[in-house]
Protein backbone atom coordinates (compact mmCIF):
# COMPACT_ATOMS: atom_id res chain seq x y z
CA UNK A 1 0.00 0.00 0.00
CA UNK A 2 1.24 3.32 -0.57
CA UNK A 3 1.62 6.21 2.01
CA UNK A 4 -1.00 7.87 0.39
CA UNK A 5 -3.34 4.66 0.68
CA UNK A 6 -2.80 5.00 4.50
CA UNK A 7 -4.35 8.84 4.84
CA UNK A 8 -7.81 7.71 5.70
CA UNK A 9 -8.89 7.63 8.83
CA UNK A 10 -10.20 3.58 9.17
CA UNK A 11 -12.34 2.38 11.75
CA UNK A 12 -10.24 0.70 14.94
CA UNK A 13 -11.05 -2.46 16.92
CA UNK A 14 -12.19 -1.08 20.33
CA UNK A 15 -10.84 -4.33 22.43
CA UNK A 16 -8.05 -6.70 21.30
CA UNK A 17 -4.95 -8.66 22.71
CA UNK A 18 -2.17 -6.51 21.91
CA UNK A 19 -1.99 -2.84 21.12
CA UNK A 20 1.77 -1.65 19.23
CA UNK A 21 2.42 1.60 19.28
CA UNK A 22 5.15 2.60 16.21
CA UNK A 23 5.22 0.87 12.78
CA UNK A 24 8.84 0.89 12.01
CA UNK A 25 11.16 -2.33 11.54
CA UNK A 26 10.27 -2.92 15.27
CA UNK A 27 6.64 -2.25 15.35
CA UNK A 28 6.11 -4.02 12.58
CA UNK A 29 7.89 -7.58 13.30
CA UNK A 30 6.01 -7.40 16.58
CA UNK A 31 2.63 -6.85 15.15
CA UNK A 32 3.54 -9.91 12.54
CA UNK A 33 4.51 -12.63 15.46
CA UNK A 34 1.70 -11.34 17.18
CA UNK A 35 -0.70 -12.32 14.67
CA UNK A 36 0.47 -15.29 13.59
CA UNK A 37 -0.21 -16.42 17.40
CA UNK A 38 -3.63 -15.58 16.58
CA UNK A 39 -3.40 -12.82 18.98
CA UNK A 40 -5.86 -10.06 17.97
CA UNK A 41 -4.02 -6.75 17.31
CA UNK A 42 -4.53 -2.95 17.11
CA UNK A 43 -1.21 -1.28 15.49
CA UNK A 44 -0.83 2.66 15.50
CA UNK A 45 1.21 5.18 14.15
CA UNK A 46 1.95 8.80 14.02
CA UNK A 47 3.11 8.86 10.98
CA UNK A 48 1.40 8.29 7.28
CA UNK A 49 3.40 4.81 6.41
CA UNK A 50 5.50 1.89 7.60
CA UNK A 51 9.25 3.12 8.47
CA UNK A 52 9.49 4.53 11.53
CA UNK A 53 12.94 6.58 12.03
CA UNK A 54 13.15 6.14 7.97
CA UNK A 55 9.70 7.39 6.99
CA UNK A 56 10.48 10.78 9.12
CA UNK A 57 13.87 11.35 8.52
CA UNK A 58 14.65 12.41 4.68
CA UNK A 59 17.05 15.07 5.03
CA UNK A 60 19.77 15.25 1.74
CA UNK A 61 22.77 12.16 2.63
CA UNK A 62 20.56 10.45 4.86
CA UNK A 63 22.02 6.86 5.11
CA UNK A 64 22.62 3.89 7.45
CA UNK A 65 25.53 3.79 9.55
CA UNK A 66 25.15 -0.11 9.34
CA UNK A 67 26.25 -2.03 6.34
CA UNK A 68 22.84 -2.72 3.87
CA UNK A 69 23.80 -6.56 4.24
CA UNK A 70 23.31 -6.44 8.32
CA UNK A 71 20.77 -3.86 8.42
CA UNK A 72 17.80 -5.86 7.44
CA UNK A 73 15.31 -8.81 8.52
CA UNK A 74 16.40 -12.31 9.79
CA UNK A 75 13.24 -13.51 10.28
CA UNK A 76 12.50 -14.34 6.79
CA UNK A 77 15.12 -16.57 5.03
CA UNK A 78 12.89 -15.98 1.31
CA UNK A 79 13.14 -12.23 2.44
CA UNK A 80 16.77 -12.55 2.99
CA UNK A 81 17.69 -13.97 -0.53
CA UNK A 82 15.21 -11.91 -2.11
CA UNK A 83 15.80 -8.42 -1.53
CA UNK A 84 18.58 -6.79 -3.01
CA UNK A 85 20.77 -3.54 -2.21
CA UNK A 86 22.43 -1.51 -4.35
CA UNK A 87 25.23 0.30 -1.51
CA UNK A 88 27.09 -0.85 1.26
CA UNK A 89 25.67 1.71 3.39
CA UNK A 90 21.86 2.22 1.89
CA UNK A 91 20.49 5.54 2.01
CA UNK A 92 16.81 6.42 3.58
CA UNK A 93 14.95 6.31 -0.11
CA UNK A 94 15.60 2.17 0.31
CA UNK A 95 15.42 1.30 3.35
CA UNK A 96 11.91 2.86 3.23
CA UNK A 97 11.48 1.02 -0.13
CA UNK A 98 12.57 -2.01 1.79
CA UNK A 99 10.39 -1.64 5.07
CA UNK A 100 7.28 -0.62 2.49
CA UNK A 101 8.32 -4.25 0.60
CA UNK A 102 8.32 -5.87 4.05
CA UNK A 103 5.09 -4.38 5.55
CA UNK A 104 3.30 -5.56 2.06
CA UNK A 105 4.44 -8.68 1.33
CA UNK A 106 3.44 -9.76 4.79
CA UNK A 107 0.11 -8.06 4.89
CA UNK A 108 1.22 -5.66 8.10
CA UNK A 109 -0.43 -2.51 7.12
CA UNK A 110 -3.89 -3.94 7.80
CA UNK A 111 -3.23 -4.09 11.87
CA UNK A 112 -1.94 -0.50 11.72
CA UNK A 113 -3.94 2.81 12.03
CA UNK A 114 -1.44 5.65 10.48
CA UNK A 115 -1.61 8.96 10.71
CA UNK A 116 -2.91 8.56 14.67
CA UNK A 117 -0.68 9.67 17.45
CA UNK A 118 -1.31 7.57 20.80
CA UNK A 119 -2.17 10.41 23.86
CA UNK A 120 -2.02 8.25 26.81
CA UNK A 121 -2.05 5.01 28.08
CA UNK A 122 -3.99 4.03 31.54
CA UNK A 123 -3.66 0.64 33.20
CA UNK A 124 -7.33 -0.34 34.76
CA UNK A 125 -5.81 -2.24 37.96
CA UNK A 126 -9.80 -3.91 38.44
CA UNK A 127 -9.67 -4.94 34.27
CA UNK A 128 -5.92 -5.69 34.42
CA UNK A 129 -6.05 -3.66 30.89
CA UNK A 130 -5.17 -0.86 29.40
CA UNK A 131 -6.93 1.69 27.74
CA UNK A 132 -5.05 3.64 25.00
CA UNK A 133 -5.94 6.55 23.82
CA UNK A 134 -5.07 8.66 21.04
CA UNK A 135 -4.92 12.67 20.01
CA UNK A 136 -7.71 11.58 17.27
CA UNK A 137 -9.45 10.47 19.87
CA UNK A 138 -9.98 7.06 19.95
CA UNK A 139 -9.89 4.52 22.46
CA UNK A 140 -9.24 0.78 22.65
CA UNK A 141 -8.88 -1.45 25.59
CA UNK A 142 -5.82 -4.00 25.34
CA UNK A 143 -3.93 -6.82 27.71
CA UNK A 144 -0.87 -6.16 26.63
CA UNK A 145 0.79 -2.87 25.30
CA UNK A 146 3.92 -2.83 22.88
CA UNK A 147 5.57 0.70 22.63
CA UNK A 148 7.69 0.51 19.45
CA UNK A 149 8.61 3.88 19.34
CA UNK A 150 11.82 3.85 18.71
CA UNK A 151 15.03 5.51 20.43
CA UNK A 152 15.31 8.34 17.97
CA UNK A 153 11.78 9.53 16.75
CA UNK A 154 10.87 12.66 18.70
CA UNK A 155 13.04 15.55 17.26
CA UNK A 156 14.48 17.84 20.14
CA UNK A 157 13.38 21.06 18.74
CA UNK A 158 15.80 24.02 20.30
CA UNK A 159 13.86 26.78 22.36
CA UNK A 160 15.83 29.76 21.04
CA UNK A 161 14.59 33.27 21.64
CA UNK A 162 12.12 34.48 18.83
CA UNK A 163 12.30 31.17 16.69
CA UNK A 164 8.87 32.01 15.65
CA UNK A 165 10.07 35.25 14.66
CA UNK A 166 12.18 34.14 11.64
CA UNK A 167 10.42 35.42 8.03
CA UNK A 168 12.44 32.47 6.38
CA UNK A 169 11.84 28.67 5.97
CA UNK A 170 13.02 26.45 8.84
CA UNK A 171 13.26 22.98 9.03
CA UNK A 172 14.52 19.96 11.54
CA UNK A 173 16.11 16.81 10.09
CA UNK A 174 14.61 14.32 11.89
CA UNK A 175 10.73 15.75 10.14
CA UNK A 176 12.05 16.77 6.77
CA UNK A 177 9.52 17.32 4.37
CA UNK A 178 8.70 14.00 2.13
CA UNK A 179 8.83 16.28 -1.52
CA UNK A 180 12.43 17.86 -0.63
CA UNK A 181 13.81 21.16 -0.32
CA UNK A 182 15.74 23.15 -3.12
CA UNK A 183 18.26 25.20 -1.52
CA UNK A 184 19.17 26.58 -4.98
CA UNK A 185 20.01 30.28 -4.70
CA UNK A 186 19.87 30.78 -0.82
CA UNK A 187 21.63 31.50 2.11
CA UNK A 188 21.57 28.73 4.17
CA UNK A 189 22.12 27.93 8.40
CA UNK A 190 22.85 24.74 9.59
CA UNK A 191 22.56 24.23 13.49
CA UNK A 192 24.15 21.38 15.16
CA UNK A 193 27.63 19.20 13.63
CA UNK A 194 25.79 16.10 14.81
CA UNK A 195 25.10 12.97 12.32
CA UNK A 196 22.40 14.46 10.18
CA UNK A 197 24.24 18.05 9.77
CA UNK A 198 27.39 15.91 9.02
CA UNK A 199 25.17 13.70 6.30
CA UNK A 200 23.12 16.65 5.20
CA UNK A 201 25.77 19.70 4.85
CA UNK A 202 27.95 18.30 2.02
CA UNK A 203 24.82 18.21 -0.21
CA UNK A 204 23.08 21.31 1.02
CA UNK A 205 26.38 23.00 -0.09
CA UNK A 206 26.51 22.16 -3.09
CA UNK A 207 22.65 23.66 -3.92
CA UNK A 208 23.22 27.03 -1.65
CA UNK A 209 24.14 30.19 -2.18
CA UNK A 210 25.41 29.83 0.93
CA UNK A 211 26.35 28.02 4.03
CA UNK A 212 26.92 28.88 7.47
CA UNK A 213 27.13 26.06 10.18
CA UNK A 214 27.14 26.91 13.61
CA UNK A 215 28.85 24.40 15.64
CA UNK A 216 28.42 23.99 19.15
CA UNK A 217 30.72 20.74 19.98
CA UNK A 218 32.68 19.48 17.05
CA UNK A 219 32.10 15.67 16.08
CA UNK A 220 34.69 12.86 15.28
CA UNK A 221 33.87 11.75 11.73
CA UNK A 222 35.28 8.47 9.55
CA UNK A 223 34.96 8.46 5.97
CA UNK A 224 32.12 5.93 5.28
CA UNK A 225 33.94 4.83 1.91
CA UNK A 226 30.27 4.03 0.80
CA UNK A 227 30.43 2.20 -2.79
CA UNK A 228 27.76 0.21 -5.40
CA UNK A 229 27.72 -2.93 -3.21
CA UNK A 230 29.95 -5.82 -4.10
CA UNK A 231 27.97 -8.43 -5.72
CA UNK A 232 30.56 -11.38 -4.95
CA UNK A 233 30.41 -10.69 -1.08
CA UNK A 234 26.36 -10.50 -1.77
CA UNK A 235 26.14 -13.62 -3.04
CA UNK A 236 28.86 -15.21 -0.27
CA UNK A 237 26.31 -13.66 2.33
CA UNK A 238 23.82 -15.31 0.51
CA UNK A 239 24.83 -18.97 0.78
CA UNK A 240 25.37 -18.85 4.26
CA UNK A 241 23.36 -16.36 5.62
CA UNK A 242 22.92 -18.08 8.63
CA UNK A 243 26.51 -18.37 9.52
CA UNK A 244 27.22 -14.74 8.71
CA UNK A 245 24.29 -13.02 11.17
CA UNK A 246 25.27 -15.64 13.88
CA UNK A 247 28.79 -14.38 13.81
CA UNK A 248 27.83 -10.75 14.01
CA UNK A 249 25.40 -11.48 17.09
CA UNK A 250 28.86 -12.40 18.87
CA UNK A 251 29.88 -8.90 18.07
CA UNK A 252 29.61 -6.27 21.12
CA UNK A 253 27.32 -4.05 18.42
CA UNK A 254 25.76 -7.04 16.50
CA UNK A 255 27.34 -6.22 13.47
CA UNK A 256 31.15 -6.09 11.36
CA UNK A 257 32.51 -9.70 11.93
CA UNK A 258 34.37 -9.56 8.91
CA UNK A 259 36.16 -6.83 9.57
CA UNK A 260 39.41 -6.94 12.36
CA UNK A 261 38.85 -6.15 15.74
CA UNK A 262 42.49 -6.22 17.49
CA UNK A 263 43.16 -7.40 20.56
CA UNK A 264 46.43 -5.73 21.59
CA UNK A 265 46.66 -2.27 23.10
CA UNK A 266 47.26 0.85 21.25
CA UNK A 267 50.12 1.82 24.22
CA UNK A 268 52.05 -1.62 23.23
CA UNK A 269 52.58 -0.51 19.46
CA UNK A 270 55.16 1.19 17.91
CA UNK A 271 54.65 4.77 16.91
CA UNK A 272 54.68 2.80 13.20
CA UNK A 273 52.80 0.14 14.21
CA UNK A 274 50.07 2.51 15.37
CA UNK A 275 49.85 4.97 12.22
CA UNK A 276 49.77 1.10 9.87
CA UNK A 277 46.91 -0.04 12.06
CA UNK A 278 44.82 3.63 12.37
CA UNK A 279 45.29 4.23 8.44
CA UNK A 280 43.82 0.59 8.07
CA UNK A 281 40.96 0.98 9.18
CA UNK A 282 40.47 4.74 8.29
CA UNK A 283 40.08 2.85 5.04
CA UNK A 284 37.54 0.40 6.66
CA UNK A 285 35.61 3.27 7.52
CA UNK A 286 32.86 4.32 9.95
CA UNK A 287 32.46 2.38 13.29
CA UNK A 288 34.98 -0.04 11.69
CA UNK A 289 37.58 2.76 13.28
CA UNK A 290 37.60 1.85 16.42
CA UNK A 291 38.32 -1.83 15.84
CA UNK A 292 42.28 -0.67 15.20
CA UNK A 293 43.26 -1.87 18.88
CA UNK A 294 41.22 -3.13 22.05
CA UNK A 295 41.74 -0.27 24.66
CA UNK A 296 40.55 2.74 22.58
CA UNK A 297 36.79 2.85 24.36
CA UNK A 298 38.51 1.87 28.02
CA UNK A 299 41.48 3.61 28.54
CA UNK A 300 42.29 7.44 28.20
CA UNK A 301 45.72 7.20 27.39
CA UNK A 302 45.12 4.94 24.50
CA UNK A 303 42.03 7.02 23.36
CA UNK A 304 44.07 9.68 22.72
CA UNK A 305 46.21 8.20 20.10
CA UNK A 306 43.16 7.15 17.54
CA UNK A 307 41.72 11.26 18.66
CA UNK A 308 44.94 12.72 17.45
CA UNK A 309 44.89 11.12 14.38
CA UNK A 310 41.38 11.90 13.73
CA UNK A 311 42.34 15.52 14.37
CA UNK A 312 45.25 15.14 12.35
CA UNK A 313 43.28 14.25 9.15
CA UNK A 314 41.05 16.86 9.95
CA UNK A 315 44.38 18.99 9.95
CA UNK A 316 45.01 17.66 6.79
CA UNK A 317 41.78 17.81 4.98
CA UNK A 318 40.57 21.54 5.78
CA UNK A 319 42.89 23.81 4.48
CA UNK A 320 42.05 26.73 6.45
CA UNK A 321 43.77 26.08 9.97
CA UNK A 322 41.93 28.16 11.51
CA UNK A 323 38.53 26.41 10.54
CA UNK A 324 40.62 22.87 11.04
CA UNK A 325 41.55 23.87 14.46
CA UNK A 326 37.40 24.57 15.08
CA UNK A 327 36.39 20.81 13.75
CA UNK A 328 38.76 18.91 15.77
CA UNK A 329 37.22 17.53 18.65
CA UNK A 330 38.80 18.07 22.03
CA UNK A 331 36.35 15.04 23.66
CA UNK A 332 37.74 11.59 23.22
CA UNK A 333 36.74 9.75 20.40
CA UNK A 334 33.97 6.93 20.68
CA UNK A 335 32.30 8.83 23.77
CA UNK A 336 29.60 10.07 21.67
CA UNK A 337 28.30 8.31 18.58
CA UNK A 338 30.83 8.13 15.98
CA UNK A 339 30.10 9.48 12.63
CA UNK A 340 30.72 8.03 8.94
CA UNK A 341 30.48 10.66 6.34
CA UNK A 342 31.10 11.10 2.43
CA UNK A 343 32.86 14.72 1.79
CA UNK A 344 32.15 16.24 5.50
CA UNK A 345 35.57 17.96 5.90
CA UNK A 346 36.20 18.89 2.79
CA UNK A 347 32.83 20.91 2.01
CA UNK A 348 34.47 23.71 4.39
CA UNK A 349 37.41 23.64 1.55
CA UNK A 350 34.39 25.10 -0.63
CA UNK A 351 33.98 29.54 -0.92
CA UNK A 352 30.53 29.21 0.14
CA UNK A 353 30.94 27.57 3.12
CA UNK A 354 31.68 28.98 6.35
CA UNK A 355 31.80 27.51 10.25
CA UNK A 356 30.86 30.00 13.22
CA UNK A 357 32.07 28.46 16.46
CA UNK A 358 28.58 29.11 19.27
CA UNK A 359 30.46 27.38 21.69
CA UNK A 360 31.19 30.39 24.11
CA UNK A 361 29.16 32.36 22.75
CA UNK A 362 25.86 30.74 22.09
CA UNK A 363 22.64 31.72 19.74
CA UNK A 364 21.22 34.09 21.32
CA UNK A 365 17.60 34.82 19.71
CA UNK A 366 16.26 34.72 16.01
CA UNK A 367 15.43 37.77 14.07
CA UNK A 368 13.03 38.10 11.15
CA UNK A 369 16.03 37.84 8.75
CA UNK A 370 18.32 35.30 10.61
CA UNK A 371 19.67 35.11 13.68
CA UNK A 372 22.39 36.32 16.78
CA UNK A 373 25.41 35.00 18.16
CA UNK A 374 28.31 37.12 20.04
CA UNK A 375 26.12 40.32 19.18
CA UNK A 376 26.16 40.02 15.49
CA UNK A 377 23.13 39.50 12.99
CA UNK A 378 23.40 36.26 10.00
CA UNK A 379 20.90 36.64 7.61
CA UNK A 380 19.93 33.75 6.13
CA UNK A 381 16.69 32.56 4.07
CA UNK A 382 16.35 29.22 5.38
CA UNK A 383 17.39 27.49 8.59
CA UNK A 384 18.12 23.77 9.11
CA UNK A 385 17.54 22.79 12.82
CA UNK A 386 20.25 19.48 12.86
CA UNK A 387 19.69 19.43 16.95
CA UNK A 388 19.11 15.42 16.92
CA UNK A 389 16.39 13.86 19.24
CA UNK A 390 15.54 13.25 22.89
CA UNK A 391 16.41 10.02 22.24
CA UNK A 392 15.53 7.20 24.19
CA UNK A 393 12.70 8.13 26.32
CA UNK A 394 11.42 11.51 24.61
CA UNK A 395 8.77 9.59 23.13
CA UNK A 396 7.78 7.88 25.63
CA UNK A 397 7.40 10.39 27.81
CA UNK A 398 5.84 12.60 25.57
CA UNK A 399 2.85 9.76 26.02
CA UNK A 400 0.36 10.24 29.22
CA UNK A 401 1.23 6.94 30.31
CA UNK A 402 -0.30 5.96 33.74
CA UNK A 403 0.62 2.65 35.69
CA UNK A 404 -1.24 0.78 38.63
CA UNK A 405 -2.52 3.45 41.15
CA UNK A 406 -2.65 6.25 38.31
CA UNK A 407 1.28 6.69 38.64
CA UNK A 408 2.87 8.42 35.79
CA UNK A 409 5.76 7.19 34.33
CA UNK A 410 7.20 11.12 33.78
CA UNK A 411 6.91 11.08 37.49
CA UNK A 412 8.82 7.58 38.26
CA UNK A 413 11.27 8.11 35.84
CA UNK A 414 11.85 11.83 37.00
CA UNK A 415 15.22 11.59 37.85
CA UNK A 416 15.66 8.79 35.12
CA UNK A 417 14.49 5.83 32.90
CA UNK A 418 14.30 2.37 35.43
CA UNK A 419 13.78 -0.08 34.07
CA UNK A 420 14.68 -4.31 34.03
CA UNK A 421 16.00 -5.41 30.44
CA UNK A 422 14.91 -2.47 28.74
CA UNK A 423 11.45 -4.20 28.60
CA UNK A 424 9.52 -3.35 31.26
CA UNK A 425 9.23 -0.79 34.39
CA UNK A 426 8.01 -1.68 37.64
CA UNK A 427 4.24 -0.85 38.34
CA UNK A 428 3.28 -0.91 34.56
CA UNK A 429 2.52 -4.46 33.94
CA UNK A 430 1.85 -5.91 30.72
CA UNK A 431 3.51 -2.61 28.97
CA UNK A 432 6.34 -3.75 27.15
CA UNK A 433 9.24 -1.60 25.70
CA UNK A 434 11.36 -2.13 22.52
CA UNK A 435 14.52 -1.20 23.05
CA UNK A 436 14.37 0.76 25.89
CA UNK A 437 16.52 2.57 28.22
CA UNK A 438 18.80 -0.30 29.74
CA UNK A 439 18.65 -2.45 26.69
CA UNK A 440 21.80 -2.41 23.99
CA UNK A 441 19.37 -0.55 22.07
CA UNK A 442 21.31 2.45 19.72
CA UNK A 443 24.74 0.67 20.55
CA UNK A 444 24.01 -2.41 18.59
CA UNK A 445 22.42 -2.74 15.10
CA UNK A 446 18.77 -1.60 15.80
CA UNK A 447 17.21 -4.53 13.69
CA UNK A 448 18.88 -7.07 15.27
CA UNK A 449 17.83 -5.80 18.55
CA UNK A 450 14.32 -5.34 17.71
CA UNK A 451 14.17 -8.77 16.32
CA UNK A 452 15.56 -10.38 19.66
CA UNK A 453 13.35 -8.01 21.69
CA UNK A 454 10.00 -9.05 19.75
CA UNK A 455 11.15 -12.75 19.67
CA UNK A 456 11.29 -12.86 23.80
CA UNK A 457 8.49 -10.49 23.87
CA UNK A 458 6.12 -12.99 22.09
CA UNK A 459 7.77 -16.09 23.63
CA UNK A 460 6.92 -14.36 27.13
CA UNK A 461 3.31 -13.83 26.09
CA UNK A 462 3.33 -17.00 25.25
CA UNK A 463 4.49 -18.79 28.02
CA UNK A 464 2.02 -16.47 29.95
CA UNK A 465 -0.61 -17.72 28.54
CA UNK A 466 0.38 -21.34 29.06
CA UNK A 467 0.53 -20.70 32.40
CA UNK A 468 -2.62 -18.83 32.94
CA UNK A 469 -1.36 -15.62 33.93
CA UNK A 470 -2.95 -12.41 33.10
CA UNK A 471 -0.61 -9.70 34.59
CA UNK A 472 3.63 -9.17 33.91
CA UNK A 473 5.62 -7.14 36.10
CA UNK A 474 9.01 -6.68 37.41
CA UNK A 475 9.97 -7.30 40.57
CA UNK A 476 11.75 -3.94 42.23
CA UNK A 477 14.57 -5.52 43.38
CA UNK A 478 15.24 -6.74 40.33
CA UNK A 479 15.10 -3.58 38.56
CA UNK A 480 16.93 -1.69 41.08
CA UNK A 481 20.14 -4.72 40.48
CA UNK A 482 19.81 -4.21 36.39
CA UNK A 483 20.12 -0.32 36.76
CA UNK A 484 22.86 -0.69 38.55
CA UNK A 485 24.19 -3.65 36.24
CA UNK A 486 23.61 -0.91 33.57
CA UNK A 487 25.61 1.83 35.33
CA UNK A 488 28.51 -0.39 36.00
CA UNK A 489 29.31 -1.57 32.79
CA UNK A 490 29.11 1.87 31.51
CA UNK A 491 31.60 3.04 33.97
CA UNK A 492 34.04 0.98 32.94
CA UNK A 493 34.01 2.66 29.71
CA UNK A 494 34.86 6.10 28.21
CA UNK A 495 31.29 6.33 27.41
CA UNK A 496 30.62 8.16 30.27
CA UNK A 497 33.03 11.02 29.94
CA UNK A 498 31.73 13.80 27.71
CA UNK A 499 28.13 15.07 27.55
CA UNK A 500 25.92 13.16 24.70
CA UNK A 501 23.05 12.10 23.67
CA UNK A 502 23.35 8.64 25.64
CA UNK A 503 22.90 10.62 28.54
CA UNK A 504 20.15 12.67 27.63
CA UNK A 505 22.80 15.61 27.64
CA UNK A 506 21.67 17.22 24.73
CA UNK A 507 18.17 17.89 26.00
CA UNK A 508 17.67 21.16 28.67
CA UNK A 509 16.83 19.63 32.16
CA UNK A 510 16.77 16.36 31.34
CA UNK A 511 18.74 13.91 34.10
CA UNK A 512 21.97 12.49 32.83
CA UNK A 513 22.06 8.90 33.27
CA UNK A 514 23.54 6.68 30.61
CA UNK A 515 20.91 4.90 28.72
CA UNK A 516 22.21 1.50 26.88
CA UNK A 517 23.48 -1.69 28.48
CA UNK A 518 26.72 -1.92 26.76
CA UNK A 519 27.45 -5.50 24.92
CA UNK A 520 24.86 -7.43 22.94
CA UNK A 521 25.87 -10.82 23.26
CA UNK A 522 25.90 -10.53 27.15
CA UNK A 523 22.98 -9.19 26.82
CA UNK A 524 21.29 -11.84 24.98
CA UNK A 525 23.08 -14.53 27.36
CA UNK A 526 21.27 -12.77 30.20
CA UNK A 527 17.83 -12.87 28.96
CA UNK A 528 18.24 -16.66 27.88
CA UNK A 529 18.72 -17.16 31.19
CA UNK A 530 16.36 -15.47 32.31
CA UNK A 531 13.64 -17.34 30.42
CA UNK A 532 15.36 -20.43 31.45
CA UNK A 533 14.51 -19.69 34.83
CA UNK A 534 10.88 -19.12 34.08
CA UNK A 535 11.19 -15.18 33.48
CA UNK A 536 13.49 -15.06 37.43
CA UNK A 537 12.95 -11.04 38.12
CA UNK A 538 9.11 -10.94 37.14
CA UNK A 539 6.27 -10.91 39.00
CA UNK A 540 2.93 -12.57 37.98
CA UNK A 541 -0.60 -13.11 39.02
Amino acid sequence: MSEAGNNQHTSITPEVDAVVVGAGFGGMYMAHLLRARRLTVQGFERGGGVGGTWYWNRYPGCRCDVESMEYSYQFSPELQQDWEWSERYSAQPEILAYAEHVAQRFDIESMFQFNTAVSGAAYEDEHHRWRVTTEQGDEVTARFVIMATGCLSTANMPDFEGVNEFSGATYHTGAWPHDGVDFSGKRVAVIGTGSSAIQSIPLIAQQAASLTVFQRTPNYSIPAQNRPIDQSMVADIKANYDNFRARNKLQQAAFGADYPRNMDSVLEATPEERQRRFEEHWNYGGFMFMGAFADLGLNPEANEYAAEFVRNKIRGIVQDPATAELLCPKTVIGCKRLCADTGYFETYNRDNVSLVDVSEHPIERLTPSGLVTNGNEYKFDAIVFATGFDAMTGTLLAMDIKGQGGRRLTDKWSAGPRTYLGLMTVGFPNLFMMTGPGSPSVLANMITGVEQHADYIDAMLAWAAEQGITEITPQQDAEDEWVEVVNMRSQATLYPSCNSWYLGANVPGKPRVFMPYIGFPDYVTRLDEIRAASYEGFATA
